[in-house]
């Protein structure tokens, strides 16, 4: 049972960065920075940051031993999630591909929300 649960959890660590590296490329085409750095070919853990503005970034880090979500403005934490909710985070950043939400309105719709 455990050697079954462990292949899927590498199985899930390599779904997830290999989602991480398409979103990194979909979000520089529509104008953020971002990178997604993987070590090795094994695709066992993933190093994704995106710019969302002005001091504003969202760094994701995902391995064998977790999931962390952090964002940072002004070069400090706002931020810090882990597991679940660290995913759930992420999929409201992958909501603005898919709504098509250009940087700057992102920016804009942020600061009314705060």
């Amino acid at each position: 049972m455990f050697l079954r649960l462990a292949e899927q959890h590498r199985q899930f660590v390599q779904d997830l960065v290999m989602n991480l590296q398409a979103l990194a490329t979909v979000l520089e085409q529509r104008g953020y920075l971002a990178s997604c750095y993987t070590c090795g070919g094994q695709l066992n853990s993933a190093s994704f940051m995106v710019s969302l503005g002005e001091n504003h970034l969202i760094r994701f880090l995902v391995s064998d031993y977790g999931i962390t979500w952090t964002e940072m403005r002004d070069d400090r934490e706002l931020m810090k999630l882990e597991g679940a909710e660290a995913i759930s985070q992420l999929q409201e950043l992958a909501n603005l591909v898919k709504y098509q939400i250009k940087p700057s309105d992102y920016r804009l719709a942020a600061l009314q929300a705060s």
